[in-house]
């Protein structure tokens, strides 16, 4: 059986394939689990933009008229990132300055809002104690008085 490959040689091929399954199987179980994130609260203040995002509100309204046919939306960022590149310092102060001041007035607002968070009362003790109890018992505690006051009569 010159060049033939033998029964030993396949079933060894099969035990390689197993075992390469066997590691895969092992890498996906030790894959850390993600907590599960909590979820936003929608009243929280958003952060406020920077100057670029600034100057970009102004700009994109100045490009779209220039540009009224311009439907992509990488072509407006990659002008105004160019245009914001290509400004000096003194051109880019009042947008500076309109960041700072939308920056102060969010510290403000998040401060607010992190003391009104933690103002918030939690669940108190005597909740707790009461639920210790499920429904069902407090409700036989109650027929069970019910009937006692029966059997007096």
């Amino acid at each position: 059986m010159k060049g033939g490959k033998s029964k030993v040689d396949a079933s060894r091929k099969a035990d390689n394939k197993l075992a390469a399954k066997r590691k895969g199987a092992d890498r996906a179980s030790k894959k850390p689990v993600k907590k599960a994130k909590p979820g936003k609260d929608p009243n929280k203040p958003k952060r406020p933009p920077s100057a670029f995002f600034v100057f970009m509100e102004e700009f994109r309204k100045t490009f779209k008229e220039k540009n009224p046919n311009n439907k992509s939306v990488a072509v407006v960022g990659k002008a105004g990132g160019d245009k914001w590149k290509s400004l000096s310092e003194a051109e880019k102060a009042p947008y500076v300055t309109k960041a700072n001041k939308l920056k102060s007035d969010y510290t403000k607002t998040i401060a607010a809002y992190n003391k009104k968070q933690s103002e918030v009362p939690q669940k108190s003790t005597e909740d707790d104690e009461e639920s210790d109890k499920s429904k069902s018992e407090v409700n036989d505690d109650e027929e069970g008085s019910e009937e006692e006051e029966d059997d007096d009569e």
